[in-house]
Parts: C-alpha cells; structure tokens; sequence
C-alpha cells in the first residue's frame, strides 16, 4: 500500500470512528456557535496595546476567534520575557462561559463566568504557595469609546478582594 492509500485509509477510518461518537463530543456544525450568546466575548477580538491604570504600557495582546466562532483565543506578551495564553469558550450546555489561561510562568487558571450585561465577569481558583487555593475573578468591560477595561482581582483569606491587575485595553 502507498503512504499516500495509507494516509487516505487512515483519515477515512478517523472519519468513521467520529461519526460513532455522541453528538457531544463530535466537531462542531458550521452553525453550532452562531447563538447570540456565542458571540457575548467578541468585544475582545482585535489587537491590543494594554495600559495600567497609571497609563503605563503592560503588553500587546492579540484576540481572534477561532474554530468556527467556537473559540476566543488569547495571546499576551510583555515584550520583556513574559506572555501567556488563552482559550474561551462558551458552553452551551451549562450556559457558561469558560476561560483557561497558560503563562510562561507556569501558572494554570479555568475560570467560568457569565455575561452580566454590561461586563463579562468569570471566577475561578487558583493554588497558591503551600498548597492554599486562592480565588480569583476577572471582570471584561467593554467602553463607550471601544476600549476594554479588564479588573482582575484576588480573594485573601478573609474573602476581602484586592487588585491584581487593572488594565485598559486600546486598538493598536
């Protein structure tokens, strides 16, 4: 058999095998994420120059929506050695939105959140030094003048929030 048979039989055998798993699990239709609820987090989309709130540039961060319309995908950079990552996806199903972040630091934060109506807000834990987890929320807004002010915030152990970060989000 030639590679180019073996690579034909193979995909065909993959395309078989997908159409025996639940509807669940299986890629999703050319429609699937064309809900109004879907498209909740597309105020991000676009190319980002991101400011803290004493007007000091933090990085560039790149939003696009990938898979259909399925996926919000985040790419952050300093520009000084740290960037991270993240993957946003609506879930139908539950109707909840869900964000998992990667940085080259190693940190891992899912955080899961609704659109409120004027704010995309999602809450999550994180585990902290000692094995102590942390929460943590991370609140969207999208401006009257198309810029996004992000709010993220860390829970101490007596519940108070306190500041991590507080961005604003410009068009480059």
């Amino acid at each position: 058999m030639s590679l180019r048979s073996s690579i034909v039989s193979a995909c065909l055998a993959l395309a078989g095998l997908s159409m025996s798993w639940p509807a669940s699990l299986r890629a999703a239709d050319a429609g699937s994420c064309s809900a109004p609820e879907h498209r909740q987090f597309d105020f991000w989309l676009g190319d980002w120059q991101v400011h803290r709130s004493n007007g000091v540039l933090a990085g560039v961060n790149r939003i696009t929506s990938e898979y259909g319309g399925c996926v919000i995908h985040e790419r952050y950079a300093t520009g000084r050695g740290y960037s991270g990552e993240s993957l946003n996806v609506y879930d139908a199903a539950r109707k909840v939105w869900h964000q998992t972040w990667v940085d080259s630091d190693g940190l891992l934060l899912t955080l899961e959140g609704r659109w409120n109506g004027q704010a995309m807000v999602m809450q999550g834990e994180s585990l902290q030094a000692g094995s102590t987890r942390a929460r943590q929320r991370i609140t969207w807004t999208p401006r009257p003048d198309g810029s996004v002010r992000q709010l993220w915030e860390a829970a101490n152990a007596a519940g108070a929030w306190t500041v991590v970060f507080d961005g604003r989000y410009t068009r480059k």
